[in-house]
């Protein structure tokens, strides 16, 4: 670790460049569902993880996260394993839907809802464009 002496410094050091990375997640609270689901999807190395918070916007749900999976068997791993954790953390059971066909799951955890896709389906029906009504400005 290179560090710099108060006397030799004439300012602050810049701080270093990080590489280009999408968007910060939103925070959650720990312990929490939605924390939990982001972390599940995290450690099955789940693609693009994008966290839309629906409150004030929809009576539907608190957050919706949407992710990716390299294939229909990541797809549908990913939500079972999800389902388990899910259950096994205290927040009682999950619905889901789309599990044997896999291009799109939808994983309703109350609070939270998932959809888990391939990519090619992620982006033909784009649900975080859908949803971010009134967050960003429109495309000229």
């Amino acid at each position: 670790m290179n560090e710099v002496s108060p006397s030799t410094a004439s300012g602050p050091a810049p701080a270093p460049s990080a590489p280009a990375s999408p968007a910060p997640l939103p925070p959650s609270v720990p312990g929490s569902l939605h924390a939990l689901v982001l972390q599940s999807l995290d450690d099955d190395q789940a693609q693009d993880i994008v966290s839309i918070p629906l409150e004030g916007k929809s009576a539907i749900a608190d957050h919706m996260v949407i992710a990716s999976g390299r294939s229909t068997r990541q797809v549908a791993a990913m939500a079972q394993k999800l389902a388990e954790r899910v259950k096994q953390g205290g927040f009682g059971h999950v619905r889901i839907e789309g599990l044997p066909a896999a291009d799109w799951v939808l994983v309703d955890a109350g609070d939270v809802v998932i959809h888990l896709f391939r990519p090619e389906v992620r982006s033909f029906y784009n649900l975080e464009r859908m949803w971010a009504f009134g967050d960003a400005p429109a495309a000229a």
